[in-house]
């Protein structure tokens, strides 16, 4: 009786370590999964690297329009300072030339 049981249990271990091993075909499945795997990852690498090139040239343009932006309020500020300026004398000249009209009435 132990001797049968011992034969039955060293069956079934030996089929279950014979069950157990990969196939030929299984390894070459399980390479072309890494493969396949490897070949997304490195295009999700070259994918993210274009997507930070771009977002790079996005700002560098971002950071163009905003000095072009900065320069052209300092410029508008210039010529707003500019025209106040020449109102300030067309007003300063406005009333030089009433107080003379003034003057001219009061002869």
């Amino acid at each position: 009786m132990k001797k049968a049981f011992l034969v039955i249990s060293m069956v079934l271990v030996l089929a279950m370590s014979i069950g157990g091993c990969a196939t030929t075909g299984d390894l070459e499945e399980l390479e072309a999964r890494e493969k396949a795997m490897a070949a997304k990852a490195d295009q999700a690498a070259m994918d993210a690297e274009e997507a930070k090139t771009a977002a790079d040239e996005a700002i560098m343009k971002a950071n163009e329009a905003i000095e072009r932006a900065e320069e052209a309020e300092k410029r508008a500020d210039e010529r707003e300072r500019i025209a106040a300026e020449k109102e300030k004398l067309a007003e300063e000249k406005a009333q030089a030339a009433e107080e003379k009209f003034q003057q001219s009435m009061k002869k």
